[in-house]
């Protein structure tokens, strides 16, 4: 009887460090994507700042500027369309994977 109460205990505390594990690894999955959207938010400032957006359509603006907005969350896609919005897509991907995230962060891309 001993030993199986010595088992449920340790297996209780096994579970409990197993799920603080897995708990901190999502605060710090939760941080880094938190950077890389404050990241990514500073890159878009920096080439506002030197890219004529007048040129991109309204609508590519404000579903990108709600991307930012929403913090970058990896569901949400913007469709570049005109050669000037993928020229602006594809400065975005470089200027991001510079910083140290995956092509896949941005929000480009297109239904099929």
């Amino acid at each position: 009887m001993r030993t199986d109460l010595h088992r449920l205990v340790t297996m209780a505390v096994l579970l409990a460090l197993w799920a603080d594990g897995v708990a901190g690894q999502d605060a710090v999955a939760d941080n880094w994507t938190r950077q890389k959207c404050d990241l990514y938010s500073a890159a878009w400032q920096d080439v506002q700042a030197s890219f004529d957006t007048s040129v991109v359509s309204e609508e590519f603006l404000e579903k990108h500027q709600n991307f930012i907005t929403l913090g970058c969350p990896a569901d949400m896609r913007v469709c570049a369309v005109s050669p000037e919005e993928i020229e602006l897509a594809n400065l975005l991907t470089i200027l991001s994977m510079n910083e140290g995230m995956a092509s896949t962060f941005v929000p480009f891309g297109c239904p099929d």
